[in-house]
């Protein structure tokens, strides 16, 4: 199983959260491969480390649903599914929006000037095909507010099921012909800020997250009639 990436190994102190971070990224990212096999022992060597913190990443990413384990005992990293993404997309808007509650006080200019230059960042890597950098700086874009906000436990909860988020948008971004309307959303919800309308806001934050999530059924559905056509 050799990657871009065998060549890491841990130096932190905190090996088994780092293993965790180290194997989540390359999941999300797909340098790990859905369906691909995951055996502990190797990745021990690709990263420097015993099997233990190896094992405990792996029930950690299983719990949350990164990775799976058969009945026959091999561990697979987990397919990408549509089904019930849709719920995902939902918690994330309704904590967005809340956040959204928590912080809209405390947006100053500068944050929203910001908010504008990471959105051109977005629109760039869009226009150079740069999937991953396209993906973090539309995380990016929603962290300002989000940090804004005074609760702690609706960040951590947020980052969880983004990362679940991202993967299932790095792997349909190049399929996706009209991602780049993700900029023009992101422009709606600067202006709503602007015009100092919480309710607004609130409404183009949840219309941005909706959007993302019709662009990819779009997609999945074309694809379903394409495989029901050819059969």
């Amino acid at each position: 199983m050799k990657h871009s990436n065998s060549s890491q190994k841990i130096k932190r102190t905190s090996v088994r959260e780092e293993a965790y971070m180290i194997l989540r990224d390359w999941i999300v990212q797909g340098i790990l491969t859905p369906g691909q096999q995951l055996r502990d022992k190797e990745l021990a060597e690709q990263l420097g480390v015993s099997r233990t913190p190896i094992r405990e990443a792996l029930l950690r990413l299983e719990d949350e649903g990164f990775v799976e384990t058969k009945p026959s005992r091999s561990t697979i990293v987990s397919p990408i599914r549509f089904e019930g993404v849709l719920n995902i997309y939902s918690i994330v808007w309704t904590l967005e929006k809340l956040a959204m509650e928590q912080a809209f006080d405390f947006i100053e200019e500068r944050h929203v000037m910001e908010m504008e230059a990471i959105n051109h960042e977005v629109k760039n890597a869009i226009d150079e095909g740069n999937q991953i950098v396209a993906v973090q700086k539309d995380n990016d874009f929603h962290s300002i507010y989000i940090s804004l906000s005074t609760n702690d436990e609706l960040k951590r909860i947020l980052s969880g099921l983004k990362q679940k988020l991202i993967r299932m948008e790095l792997f349909y971004f190049n399929q996706v012909s009209d991602v780049h309307f993700s900029v023009d959303e992101h422009d709606q919800i600067i202006q709503a800020i602007r015009g100092g309308s919480l309710t607004m806001v609130l409404k183009e934050i949840e219309k941005n997250w909706k959007e993302s999530y019709f662009r990819i059924q779009a997609y999945t559905e074309r694809v379903k009639s394409g495989e029901e056509k050819n059969e």
